[in-house]
């Protein structure tokens, strides 16, 4: 089975704007990405600023295959200006919501779930937990195949579940994304109560593993109508001003 396609977005927010850049993008651009790009919104978070850096976001587009993504690129660029002429309001507003930020291409392997086959789970989601690992360069596609191998089982036997894995394409195959889901506040703090345990449990695993030289953890809360914590894609019908949020 071909790998699955992403775009993944660290998005740094300006001021108080995070909740109306977090509509902006799920009901004002979720629908129009899916109509004309195929582009699937798999998650919008604020990232919990204790945690990482504030204020921020990270976005999440699923595409079917490279060739998708292609196609997507080609209808973005294939304009004066680079941007699509029918985005150019949708641009306007958005910049004065974000300063910046960063973009990955992302793969996942198989076992990883679509953002389809999550949404049609009923298992609740309180919250998020995002690891960002860095790889010695050439390494990060066996890191990810122990991820599928063991870390799995393992965050489970902790109650946390498998949201997204992910090696980062157009580099050195250095770089490695997962995403956790807890149920409970109280079941995030039992996981990071043993995590840095570097002898025995899950905190052993990265320390373990000679390749891993960087680990990030931060925590993640839902968009209003990100597609995990609503259960399907943001629709027209969502919109409204951006005043009113």
């Amino acid at each position: 089975m071909a790998e699955r396609v992403y775009i993944h977005e660290y998005i740094d927010i300006i001021g108080h704007q995070r909740a109306r850049y977090m509509h902006h993008m799920t009901a004002n651009w979720g629908p129009i990405g899916r109509a004309e790009r195929q582009q699937l919104c798999f998650g919008v978070w604020g990232v919990v600023g204790s945690t990482g850096q504030w204020p921020q976001v990270i976005n999440l587009w699923e595409y079917e295959s490279w060739d998708v993504l292609a196609a997507n690129f080609e209808f973005e660029v294939n304009a004066p200006g680079l941007q699509d002429p029918s985005l150019v309001e949708w641009w306007a507003t958005a910049a004065d919501l974000r300063s910046g930020g960063v973009d990955r291409i992302l793969l996942a392997p198989d076992w990883s779930p679509s953002v389809t086959e999550l949404c049609e789970s009923t298992a609740p989601r309180v919250g998020y937990v995002h690891e960002h690992l860095r790889c010695t360069p050439g390494s990060a596609t066996e890191v990810l195949d122990a991820v599928g191998d063991s870390l799995v089982a393992m965050m489970a036997g902790a109650g946390l579940s498998l949201i997204g894995a992910f090696r980062r394409a157009l580099s050195l195959d250095e770089e490695i994304i997962l995403i956790w889901s807890f149920p409970e506040w109280s079941i995030w703090a039992d996981f990071e109560r043993t995590a840095d345990d570097r002898v025995t449990g899950i905190g052993a695993w990265p320390y373990s593993n000679a390749s891993i030289v960087g680990r990030e953890r931060v925590l993640m809360a839902d968009a209003p109508l990100s597609p995990l914590r609503t259960g399907r894609q943001p629709q027209i019908s969502d919109r409204r001003p951006l005043s009113d949020v």
